[in-house]
């Protein structure tokens, strides 16, 4: 890795495998995909699965058309463009679909293309609500589609050889993980923009701000409601909890091998910046998972790195810690005694300097392992099981169990509770009232099917 940047490695990779491809199928048998959302991360998506040549962008969707026509340009071909994404996915020359919109429009797109024969990528977090997530999986499941949700570091190579460290026992039994989203946006944050009032480069029309709010309230439209920054309100999105907290909520469960937490509860709120956001500025989630506790901390007031190496991500075992970078992660062996910790004694002072040298390097091995987790090999795997129809590295039950547990600790935050979790339920067991949390009305006309 070290001769190479991320993206030329990424493209390395794909170009060997579009070249594999093109010999066994033919340069012609190319997936014909259609995208539905190609604002900031749609864009992304849509440039991850450009590294490879076997397939091709048949038809673009959004609201925006600067963002179609911009996305049509890097595509290399003449897709069609929709402002209805049902338009989208009738065209019978796309056979799969990415969905890369805001969360609240993820279920009703996802279970309509289903409906409709295409295989789905869909972005995450997977969806808004546990009940669309849980109705997501049986579809796919009805339906038999190849789905893969866009939590990439399970397509990273570097990635899979941690969970398999872990999972060897290295690092002995894992008591605490944690992960971070640390960004100081004091004092401005998204800022406070009247309602009614819309970009200079965009004027927003009142039928285009009703298509974006789709199954979400109406409300008066406010410019950081729409597009990037939804995420600071709760009717699109679960905030930086399930944006950032997936990734990390799901590197946890794959290295440990576990499905579902027994009982969440969360603490925060906005603290410190004067916008007109919803999500807090500053939070953090727990879990339990049965011996293992997982953490989530939003700081977004304040930047001072997160731990000893400032990584993304820190898995502590009794045996060893591994730091998690976006391209690296290294483990640094724990200190163990077989004695007894001391009782101090104002009597008895040599038994207690003998107690610390007493103290060992583990048997963890230190190591240094360094990767990308590039959005162009999750592109590559989904590529890969549309044809064999094969189980995706990260299907959409994996991805609605990660996506739960970021929104049950949403509705911990919320309800200010300390909830239990009945995992095969989907229900909280100690809280009848935190259950309505679970779903929501959409607004008419809209369905889930």
């Amino acid at each position: 890795m070290s001769d190479f940047s991320r993206r030329d490695f990424a493209r390395a990779a794909a170009a060997v495998s579009a070249a594999s491809y093109s010999r066994i199928m033919g340069a012609n048998d190319r997936l014909q995909i259609g995208y539905i959302g190609v604002g900031n991360r749609g864009t992304q998506v849509h440039e991850a699965f450009l590294e490879h040549g076997d397939q091709v962008t048949v038809a673009l969707c959004d609201l925006r058309e600067d963002y179609m026509a911009h996305n049509a340009k890097i595509s290399r071909s003449t897709p069609k463009q929709y402002k209805d994404y049902k338009k989208l996915i009738e065209d019978r020359n796309v056979e799969a679909v990415v969905v890369a919109t805001p969360d609240h429009w993820h279920a009703l797109m996802f279970v309509d293309a289903c409906h409709a024969g295409k295989d789905v990528y869909v972005e995450k977090p997977l969806s808004l609500t546990v009940q669309e997530g849980r109705r997501m999986v049986e579809v796919a499941q009805q339906t038999k589609r190849v789905t893969q949700v866009g939590i990439h570091r399970r397509s990273g190579k570097f990635l899979k050889e941690a969970v398999d460290y872990i999972r060897s026992g290295e690092l002995g039994h894992i008591t605490v993980a944690k992960g971070w989203h640390l960004q100081n946006e004091w004092p401005v944050g998204v800022g406070t923009p009247a309602d009614g009032e819309s970009p200079a480069n965009h004027k927003v029309t009142e039928a285009e701000w009703d298509q974006w709010l789709g199954p979400a309230p109406k409300v008066p439209f406010n410019q950081n409601r729409m597009y990037y920054r939804f995420r600071w309100f709760y009717n699109y999105s679960g905030g930086q909890l399930t944006n950032f907290g997936v990734h990390y909520m799901d590197m946890l469960r794959w290295a440990l091998g576990k499905e579902t937490p027994r009982a969440v509860t969360a603490m925060g709120g906005k603290f410190a910046i004067k916008d007109n956001r919803e999500i807090p500025d500053t939070m953090e989630a727990l879990w339990d998972f049965d011996g293992t506790m997982m953490v989530f901390s939003q700081y977004n007031a304040n930047n001072a790195p997160s731990n000893a190496q400032n990584s993304e991500m820190e898995i502590r075992g009794t045996k060893g810690t591994m730091y998690l970078h976006g391209n690296r992660w290294e483990v640094v062996p724990e200190k163990n005694t077989d004695l007894p910790l001391v009782a101090r004694s104002p009597i008895d002072r040599d038994q207690e300097k003998s107690y610390r040298p007493s103290f060992k390097t583990s048997s963890a091995t230190p190591k240094v392992v360094k990767g990308s987790a590039d959005t162009a090999f999750h592109a590559r795997n989904f590529l890969d099981c549309v044809k064999s129809r094969a189980k995706c590295n990260c299907d959409i039950l994996d991805g609605h169990r990660s996506t739960t547990a970021t929104l049950i600790a949403g509705i911990a935050l919320k309800t200010r509770s300390y909830l239990e979790w009945d995992g095969k339920a989907e229900r909280f067991t100690n809280n009848a009232a935190a259950n309505k949390w679970l779903s929501y009305q959409y607004r008419a006309p809209h369905k889930l099917g």
